[in-house]
């Protein structure tokens, strides 16, 4: 067997670990202090992501603006893309400014390259900043930053799956929007923490392989009901 060859590596902002790049043979994972965080044969739970959003959204909204939390391997991105028309635009946010050029070259290969499409656009910084000011409301959302409810790789992460930063996403999603989060694990009170936000909540359990299988990792959808917030506070 072919022994992992490392690539690149760089500095996740206001933390101390290290996000690496490495590759074997065809096969690229992405370490984030030797502690594998993705990798390009196990995406399947990355694309549900985006089509559970997505499917959801058309064809209503032909022309949805969507913001994804976290580029990755650009698996996610890629997804909304064939899932949305050719008037979507979808802004993809990445702190990590080594993961940005890692997708223009090597990785956004795997994916099919989809930061040359021209729907798609990159916002290298904080996600919580387009939540927060978002240019205008977005019709989705999509979180797949860090590992999930449970911060991994740099602990300003825990403010978007807090109260606060999911009363800012109700905010930020037009009403019948869609709130959706990557969860490597299952996590009753964050379900329970959507709910009270304003989100109708469905709890679907995806596998790293798709169809094939792999392992099992959760997605919430949440939909923006007019109203739900003030109701579920009383």
């Amino acid at each position: 067997m072919q022994a992992w060859q490392f690539v690149d590596s760089g500095l996740v902002p206001e933390s101390n670990h290290i996000m690496a790049l490495m590759q074997r043979g065809d096969e690229l994972v992405i370490r984030v202090d030797d502690r594998e965080l993705m990798g390009n044969r196990a995406h399947g739970s990355e694309d549900a992501l985006a089509d559970l959003a997505c499917d959801r959204l058309l064809p209503a909204h032909p022309d949805a603006r969507v913001l994804i939390g976290g580029l990755g391997m650009g698996f996610t991105l890629a997804a909304a893309l064939r899932r949305l028309g050719p008037e979507a635009q979808v802004t993809v946010a990445e702190m990590v400014p080594v993961v940005i050029k890692w997708n223009h070259g090597i990785v956004g290969d795997v994916a099919g390259r989809p930061l040359d499409d021209p729907r798609a656009s990159v916002y290298a910084g904080d996600v919580a900043d387009l939540i927060q000011m978002p240019p205008h409301p977005w019709d989705a959302i999509l979180l797949d930053v860090d590992n999930g409810p449970v911060a991994l790789t740099r602990a300003g992460n825990g403010w978007l799956y807090a109260w606060q930063g999911l009363d800012a996403a109700f905010d930020a999603i037009r009403p019948g929007g869609i709130l959706a989060v990557w969860s490597a694990a299952h996590d009753p009170g964050f379900t329970r923490r959507v709910e009270r936000a304003g989100f109708e909540v469905e709890v679907v359990e995806v596998r790293s392989r798709g169809k094939k299988g792999g392992r099992r990792h959760v997605v919430w959808v949440g939909v923006r009901r007019e109203g739900d917030r003030e109701a579920r506070r009383r």
